[in-house]
């Protein structure tokens, strides 16, 4: 405790923040890249207008409440104020919309990644570039918005991502790091910047509409992992403390998307090594050896925050309808005069649905809260649908619960392993694996392989930037990042493996068939209810 509180009081600890779709979370660590320290603030996105959504206020609201409570842990538990920085690091979810004039004012409503409009110039910019363009990228937004020819686009001086509007706000620079960038326009990994060639057919392309801009005046620079992104400025220090405690200084990490800090907090950088990522939406990282032999829509093709490519298995969906029906058994319990904590909560329904049918008894659900591409669902309705003589019971509902989560993510890992992409691990994190064993055993039977998860999964993204941050300050000369993770961060890491039981895999084999068969359900409810 004495060891940590000199630490802080000599400006050596380490901050990553991170935004992610329900909570904003802040982690301390300290030079052996332990969390030492959290907070965090928990927020929800809004649908106005047909848009999902964040305001500003939301934004900055939210990371001064997140800091605050990081402060006050860090007094509570040493006694000391939190003044001085070793190094910061910024991540958000990927991709979304985020549109600026010259004077720094929002020209329109931040579209986050869960939103599904612009599918019309995904399937264009994707024909046009022979490169898979998802509609939640930067790139698919910005065109949907020139098709439609808003207004604002003309006026339109700086367009980034979520990471990387903070960043900005914090230290004046308009950077990215490589891997968020990914999620806005195609990477060229060996220069480490946006392609030139698609990004000439974009502006060729756009050329009639007579902007004023060029697409790579209006991006964010391009970095990698380890790079000067800037310093702490006394501005960005009153934005995220306006207590005027926090100093000025610290230096920067570029601002990364979830997908890469996920990857960093789960060592999951190096060629062969995959990740998964279960939250509110749900995602398959796989560090690649070679190219894909052909276009998959299904598949995005982005970088590991050093720039490496990788495949993309993303899905909208994961754990939000689950949380929700978990609530409504938090409801019957209060109603009932039982007080249960989350975690205890969670721990009931989770192993519950360890004792169901292998395939569900017949029962079937769709998380579907927004669109999911995958499916070619363009708007969410949560369903969940039976047969009279299906085995219904509490173990099957739950299970079921957790089957659908990874229901369109297995769609997309079926076509990796068309292409015969090999991973020598797969990790998983977030917010599907808390409840220890079964998360990573229901996954291990979706992918049918081992699906390992460390002691330290539960940190998950913010621990994540701040290990980038730790990089970014402490990496010697030449060391790459792999190498830092490898030897400095996970060499005495400790996890569990779990392989995948013959068992639960036939059985979501059979779940899966009815989940594609089913998805005409799914379409009906769709365009029915409105």
């Amino acid at each position: 405790m004495g060891e940590v509180r000199e630490l802080i009081a000599a400006g050596k600890a380490v901050l990553g923040i991170e935004l992610g779709s329900t909570r904003i979370k802040a982690v301390l660590i300290d030079e052996a890249h332990r969390p030492i320290a959290s907070g965090s603030h928990e927020w929800e996105n809004r649908l106005e207008n047909g848009v999902w959504t964040y305001s500003l206020t939301d934004v900055w609201e939210g990371l001064k409440d997140c800091y605050g409570d990081l402060r006050r842990e860090v007094m509570e538990k040493y006694d000391i104020e939190l003044t001085e920085l070793g190094a910061i690091g910024i991540s958000a979810m990927m991709h979304g919309y985020m549109a600026f004039d010259a004077q720094g004012e929002l020209l329109a409503p931040f579209r986050t990644w869960r939103n599904t409009l612009a599918g019309k110039a995904a399937a264009e910019l994707t024909e046009l570039f022979q490169f898979n363009i998802p509609e939640r990228w930067s790139i698919s937004h910005l065109y949907h918005s020139v098709l439609n020819q808003e207004e604002h686009v003309a006026r339109i001086s700086y367009l980034t991502t979520l990471a990387g509007y903070i960043h900005w706000k914090l230290t004046g620079k308009k950077v990215l790091g490589v891997g968020d960038a990914s999620g806005m326009f195609p990477i060229d990994s060996e220069s480490m910047t946006y392609r030139q060639d698609l990004v000439e057919k974009f502006d060729d392309h756009v050329k009639g509409y007579g902007y004023p801009w060029k697409l790579t005046e209006i991006l964010p620079q391009v970095l990698a992992a380890g790079e000067d992104a800037g310093a702490l400025t006394q501005e960005g220090a009153k934005l995220l403390d306006p207590s005027g405690n926090l100093q000025a200084g610290a230096p920067m990490c570029p601002p990364e998307g979830d997908a890469g800090t996920g990857m960093t907090a789960t060592n999951s950088v190096a060629k062969r090594t995959g990740n998964v990522s279960a939250g509110t939406s749900i995602f398959v990282m796989a560090v690649l050896e070679r190219s894909l032999s052909r276009l998959h829509r299904e598949i995005d093709m982005v970088t590991t925050p050093d720039g490496s490519p990788v495949a993309m298995v993303h899905a909208n969906n994961c754990t939000s309808d689950l949380n929700a029906w978990v609530g409504l058994f938090r409801e019957f319990a209060q109603a009932a005069g039982m007080e249960l904590d989350t975690n205890r909560l969670f721990g009931i329904l989770y192993n519950k649905a360890l004792e169901g049918d292998p395939d569900c008894g017949g029962l079937l659900s769709y998380g579907y809260y927004s669109g999911e591409f995958i499916t070619g669902m363009e708007e969410g309705r949560p369903l969940f649908v039976r047969k009279p003589d299906d085995h219904f019971n509490l173990a099957n509902f739950m299970r079921s619960h957790l089957f659908t989560a990874l229901g369109a993510i297995k769609i997309g890992m079926d076509i990796l392993a068309e292409e015969k992409v090999e991973l020598d691990s797969l990790l998983g994190h977030g917010g599907l694996f808390k409840t220890k064993g079964v998360g990573q055993r229901m996954m291990a039977a979706a992918m049918n392989t081992p699906v390992s998860v460390m002691e330290t999964a539960g940190e998950g993204g913010p621990w994540g930037v701040a290990l980038l941050a730790a990089y970014r300050k402490n990496r010697g000369d030449g060391e790459n990042l792999p190498e830092y993770l490898n030897q400095r961060v996970f060499a005495d890491a400790k996890g569990s493996s779990m392989d995948p039981d013959a068992a639960d895999v036939a059985g979501f084999e059979e779940f899966m068939k009815r989940y594609k068969a089913g998805l005409a359900v799914e379409r009906a409810a769709v365009d029915s209810l409105r």
